[in-house]
């Protein structure tokens, strides 16, 4: 199969034909239709995070079921799925207590003494995040898709993979928005739109979206901002400060920065929380004034929305189709496997939701 392999940090991704292993008793063959190209890959390209390479990229993607293993129950051939990274082996402490997007469990990858589910040339390929979704076909832990209903796009279903559930579940799950609150968004892209769209969905009262491209404040409001703020032009904590008169009571921060991070938790009123969503690279560290912690004001980590996916996807689907969740204003440009380097090239101008490839 055809598939874009990242051979080393810095380079461009080249499309080589990869193998692909049979279904083991508790895996699934999926024939990919569509996977977005997420800022997160950008990081492993660009070495912020580190990943054993080489490697096929990609995680955020939706498919067709081929094929099944002897054991699985959860899909069948011909069912329609959308991947997610997060894994879940559904017996582990974080598992039992109903935190599947932190499960961590080896028992959803092969053994090191089995054959690999990926290889180049002879060579094992490591699986990365699940999935390796730049390719025509993915092999996964039955744990790691969902089936959803068929009349459901799947360009646009593959969105909810990743960057959907993120940000809509960082909003709803991680923050536990609530009717009525106010709410500041830091970026907009893929995940900080669907934030956006999330507090919206939650009922936010005020939803304030910020960001330093001017073009994006419409597409912002497009997805249930009520304000948008030009970062670039204005001092965004201070604007958040006056415009709240005291604050936001929960800010998400989608774009991986110190600066940013710092600023997510500086709008804050008190007793307010700030989620960073965004990678922040290894080794970066933010600072705070310790005596902001006395107004009751919190910082926290969100992974994957915080998401149970095999319940939330499916409904996240419902919501696209009933129309409360955005999904075809997200899709900037649909792209072929062979111009996954120049859909990179595009989201590091900042101008683009999402590029995602159809094959």
């Amino acid at each position: 199969m055809k598939a874009a392999v990242l051979r080393e940090v810095g380079k461009p991704l080249q499309i080589e034909d990869v193998q692909i292993n049979k279904p083991g008793p508790h895996e699934v063959l999926i024939r990919t239709v569509a996977a977005g190209l997420c800022h997160s890959d950008l990081h492993f390209i660009e070495g912020s995070y580190p990943t054993q390479l080489p490697a096929v990229l990609g995680h955020e993607s939706a498919g067709v079921v081929e094929a099944v293993g002897s054991e699985v129950r959860t899909v069948k051939p011909g069912d329609h799925v959308i991947t997610c990274l997060s894994a879940y082996c559904g017996h582990c402490e974080h598992c039992l207590t109903g935190h599947l997007s932190l499960c961590v469990s080896p028992d959803t990858k092969r053994d090191a003494s089995d054959e690999p589910r990926l290889s180049l040339n002879g060579a094992a390929l490591p699986q990365y995040l699940n999935l390796s979704s730049f390719a025509e076909q993915m092999l996964v832990h039955e744990h790691a898709c969902v089936a959803i209903r068929k009349d459901m796009p799947l360009d646009r279903a593959a969105l909810i993979g990743c960057s959907v559930m993120t940000g809509v579940g960082a909003a709803i799950h991680t923050s536990s928005v609530r009717p009525g609150d106010t709410v500041a968004v830091i970026g907009l892209g893929g995940v900080g739109l669907a934030a956006v769209n999330g507090a919206a969905i939650a009922g936010a009262g005020r939803i304030i979206a910020i960001d330093t491209v001017a073009s994006k404040g419409n597409l912002a409001r497009e997805f249930g901002a009520t304000d948008f703020i030009d970062a670039s032009q204005t001092d965004a904590v201070k604007e958040v400060m006056e415009m709240t008169k005291g604050g936001v009571q929960h800010s998400f921060e989608a774009i991986g920065l110190t600066q940013t991070a710092e600023a997510a938790f500086n709008m804050l009123r008190r007793g307010g929380t700030a989620n960073i969503i965004g990678m922040i690279p290894v080794g970066h560290k933010i600072s705070l004034m310790g005596a902001a912690f006395l107004s009751e004001k919190r910082i926290q980590g969100s992974m994957m929305g915080s998401n149970r996916f095999p319940v939330d996807m499916p409904r996240l689907v419902d919501f696209y189709m009933s129309g409360k969740l955005k999904l075809d204003e997200l899709i900037s440009q649909r792209i072929r496997l062979d111009q996954v380097n120049e859909g990179f090239a595009d989201m590091k101008k900042g101008g683009l939701a999402r590029s995602v490839i159809v094959f």
